[in-house]
């Protein structure tokens, strides 16, 4: 990977990069829709029940209700399990972005990397400690590398 999957730099063609706090921030958005979702299958079950019965109780009533009942409750069941595997995407992407960052600092330590003592914060993440590369890459001096000391120190949570 290009840079690490904490590198500044864009991805080369065939590589990528992973930004832990970037899969944070997108798992608090899957959490927050799949909230959304689960009150507004909330909000449809009420009204739905609020309706009542207003086919009535006639042959062409009684057909619908046959029909409609078990419909309407695998309807409601359906998107309750939508709202909450849309949930679990935002926790699996919570759970990504800490294993790629646990990876970047064993793979970091590994290569006798540290943090910068005292440096400055990431941008827009307070607490966040950068790390300086110790060698840069002899192709972009602007890209660490997997060059022994390069790998960066990565923070194990950016959540806010």
């Amino acid at each position: 990977m290009a840079g690490g999957s904490t590198g500044a730099s864009g991805p080369a063609e065939g590589e990528f990069v992973l930004k832990p706090w970037e899969l944070h921030g997108e798992g608090r958005e899957f959490e927050k829709i799949g909230g959304e979702l689960a009150k507004a299958v909330t909000a449809l079950e009420q009204g739905l029940a609020a309706l009542g019965t207003p086919w009535g109780t006639d042959q062409p009533g009684s057909g619908f209700a046959a029909v409609y009942g078990p419909a309407r409750g695998e309807i409601v069941d359906g998107l309750r399990g939508l709202a909450d595997r849309v949930t679990g995407v935002g926790t699996g992407l919570h759970a990504m972005a800490a294993r790629t960052a646990d990876a970047d600092t064993s793979a970091a330590k590994g290569f006798g990397a540290t943090a910068v003592p005292g440096g400055p914060d990431l941008p827009g993440v307070p607490g966040a400690a950068s790390a300086t590369p110790a060698v840069s890459s002899p192709r972009d001096s602007s890209t660490p590398s997997a060059t022994p000391g390069a790998a960066p120190v990565v923070p194990k949570d950016m959540s806010v």
